[in-house]
């Protein structure tokens, strides 16, 4: 990627061209919003049901109608739903684009659990949408040992590569559900906001990608009914929809969910925006995330979620407390991509945790060089294999606390730079020696194109032990080199297994990391 990278196709205009489809598809976002209008007949549900952020007790279920409507939702042990627990959800309306979202609470921990959703119309009681299905597993709690499996990756739908029915759509999602994950890590760039659909993208071959496209992908996001049309037709996708029916999420936010590479306080000198703030941008982009995702209201969104003795996962905000894309090499240890607040939370979490394996999930890599073009840095590291500078500072406070407290299993997983790799550090190569060896692990794309390898920054010492790249820069999802990555963690052993799996599910490379013994 040293002489031309993704980020700079996209603001190239790569798929600048071929008109795209006009009008909004039935349901889509804004669709049904004009005030005092009603449509006859039972509700519907427009995009699906999805589940995320489940714990030992709780859940959270979402789903999208038609109209104003008040949700439901029922929960049991039994796929047949017989002697299912009624959940009065959320009323639907215009305000939150007509998604809900419901916390199922009370559940029992480590079991597999089925749920029913529909919408009741406010206008006629008893009128229902037909009832759409799906299931999660609840994590174990501490006392419960026993096998965890899950699934990352992330880059959905980027550098106009859309949902094509030639290509099998994002046919990825199919292979991840196959292998009966847990749960689902996102690691950012769930949408591309900023990638423009066309109609038609010629290949290489000569043979022609057709993407299915709507009003909101025919152009930048800036409005919030265009955030909001990026979310919704990602989940047009069937393989899509029947993986959020049946996995469970954790999502994370990158660059992409808002524009290229932004940070708070950026202004735009793009011409495809008349908003040219950001924070602005940013700002309807967060309100579309949460309202199209299965994720938490209020509060930040790092957070961490524990999965029994086993595992804990660190879901990190890499985004909305970022510092200015520069040359990265400054000696302040107050700037940085977390931000005081969240360094703070993750070193007093990892001290405190008492899991196995803690799964630190990073949207941005560490020691992959991501550069925001000539003389500025995207990413933590900015290739100088020299003592922590820039960003690197809070990466180092943070691997230094923990190395110094005894915290052990410290394991990545990131996505961001479209390969996949497994990529270990160790003080022994390192510029900086008070840390503890760990890996980081790098997965995707989902469906968008591929790039890589990127160069690697010698700080912290990672030296690359496999990586899966395409041989020219944006390759199609047609010619593969889309990625999830897959962890297992064996009750009895406590050992990590992660594989490295492209877009059918076949493993490239494969390693197990015994269970670590505590300092």
């Amino acid at each position: 990627m040293t002489h031309i990278d993704r980020r700079t196709l996209l603001g190239a205009g790569l798929v600048a061209g071929a008109g795209a489809a006009g009008g909004a598809l039935l349901g889509a976002p804004g669709a049904f919003a004009a005030p005092g209008w009603r449509r006859s007949g039972r509700p519907l549900l427009t995009h699906g049901v999805q589940s995320g952020d489940v714990t030992a007790d709780s859940a959270l279920v979402w789903t999208r109608a038609d109209r104003p409507g008040r949700m439901l939702v029922e929960v049991g042990r039994r796929p047949d739903l017989r002697a299912a627990r009624l959940v009065r959800g959320p009323v639907v309306d215009p305000t939150g684009d007509f998604t809900g979202r419901v916390r199922l609470r009370g559940l029992p921990s480590g079991e597999r659990l089925h749920y029913r959703v529909r919408v009741e119309s406010l206008d006629r009681h008893g009128v229902d949408s037909a009832p759409l299905t799906g299931s999660f597993t609840t994590a174990p709690v501490r006392h419960q040992r026993r096998d965890v499996r899950f699934v990352w990756t992330g880059d959905i739908v980027g550098q106009g590569w859309g949902i094509s029915p030639d290509f099998d759509g994002l046919a990825i999602f199919r292979a991840m559900r196959e292998r009966r994950p847990d749960f689902f890590l996102c690691s950012g760039d769930t949408v591309y906001a900023d990638g423009p659909l066309t109609e038609r993208v010629t290949l290489p071959d000569g043979r022609t990608w057709r993407n299915l496209v709507t009003a909101e992908k025919s152009k930048v996001a800036e409005t919030l009914a265009e955030y909001r049309g990026q979310f919704a037709y990602n989940l047009l996708d069937e393989h899509l929809r029947a993986f959020a029916a049946r996995v469970p999420q954790v999502n994370q936010w990158d660059d992409h969910e808002v524009l290229n590479n932004w940070y708070p306080g950026e202004i735009l000198v793009d011409d495809r925006y008349t908003e040219k703030r950001v924070d602005v941008l940013a700002a309807r982009a967060r309100q579309a995330f949460h309202e199209w995702l299965p994720v938490p209201d209020g509060g930040p969104l790092y957070r961490r979620l524990s999965y029994g003795p086993l595992l804990d996962v660190f879901v990190l905000d890499m985004r909305t407390y970022k510092d200015p894309n520069d040359g990265n090499t400054y000696a302040d240890p107050a700037r940085g991509l977390l931000g005081r607040a969240q360094r703070d939370w993750l070193v007093r979490e990892l001290k405190a945790s008492r899991a196995t394996w803690k799964v630190i999930a990073n949207d941005l890599p560490i020691g992959v060089v991501v550069p925001d073009g000539p003389g500025a840095q995207e990413g933590v590291a900015q290739g100088d294999s020299g003592v922590p500078a820039g960003r690197e500072l809070e990466f180092a406070e943070v691997l230094r606390s923990a190395h110094r407290a005894g915290v052990t299993g410290l394991v990545f997983l990131t996505a961001d730079v479209h390969y996949t790799a497994a990529h270990h550090y160790d003080p022994a190569r390192a510029a900086v020696g008070d840390f503890s060896p760990f890996w980081e692990f790098v997965s995707g794309p989902a469906h968008a194109g591929a790039f890589g390898p990127n160069a690697l920054d010698g700080t912290f010492g990672p030296r690359a032990v496999f990586v899966h790249a395409p041989p020219v820069a944006n390759t199609s999802p047609a010619e593969g080199f889309q990625h999830f990555g897959e962890v297992e963690i064996d009750a009895e052993t406590a050992a990590l297994t992660v594989h490295l799996r492209d877009r059918t599910g076949a493993s490239l490379w494969t390693t197990t990391l015994p269970a670590p013994t505590r300092r």
